[in-house]
């Protein structure tokens, strides 16, 4: 995709957050990986007023490549993520009401529905608290996203990893909608966990989960 094209995609899902309730204001940011660097939603701008120009080019160093407006405060992780994983080219990190509130508890989504193996583990981890915006916590989501396409971050939201913007959009819609199944799950009375055997089953059948011949 060119970078036009990836800048109305980044404009798009960033817009969608307010759409599909995964946060409000301009909580939350999107960014696709290019040549040499990314792109990234700048700081503290109302999404529905971004034009492709507003979207700002990072390279891999920490450095604004290109564009007039600051990235979002959480450039660092998406940077280090950029670094750290070949498989990813883009990002979506939301503040989802469910997901967030499960985060406030500083604990992960378990083997509680088979779909959590969607997310390419037995678990979908909970990051350790970090202030927003740092290295620490930066080093924190990548630990909890080893082996994994998403993680919580305590006290603070989500990070959703794609191919694309839109499975990336799409792997946060699953996160939050996992968090809410488990939080009621959790009102019902105790969640019945699957077993360690039945989830590696599970994340063999998720490699061709989708795929038409």
């Amino acid at each position: 995709m060119d970078h036009t094209s990836l800048r109305e995609a980044v404009i798009a899902a960033a817009r969608s957050l307010h759409k599909y309730q995964l946060g409000v204001g301009t909580a939350g940011n999107v960014s696709a990986r290019i040549d040499q660097g990314y792109l990234i939603t700048p700081t503290g701008m109302d999404y529905e007023k971004l034009s492709s120009a507003d979207i700002v080019t990072m390279d891999l160093h920490g450095n604004r490549a290109e564009g007039d407006l600051k990235p979002s405060s959480e450039w660092r992780f998406h940077q280090d993520i950029y670094a750290a994983r070949a498989d990813v080219d883009a990002i979506v990190h939301t503040h989802s009401p469910c997901a967030t509130a499960l985060s406030c508890t500083r604990g992960g989504l378990p083997a509680f529905h088979y779909m959590v193996a969607g997310a390419g583990g037995s678990s979908i981890r909970c990051a350790e608290y970090a202030t927003f915006g740092t290295q620490s916590l930066s080093d924190h989501a990548l630990a909890a996203l080893a082996g994994r396409q998403a993680c919580l971050l305590a006290n603070h939201g989500v990070i959703a990893l794609g191919e694309d913007v839109e499975s990336a959009f799409k792997m946060a819609q699953l996160v939050e909608e996992l968090a809410k199944q488990y939080l009621f799950s959790r009102m019902a009375g105790t969640p019945a966990l699957l077993d360690e055997a039945e989830m590696n089953v599970n994340l063999e059948k998720f490699r061709d989960y989708g795929k038409q011949d």
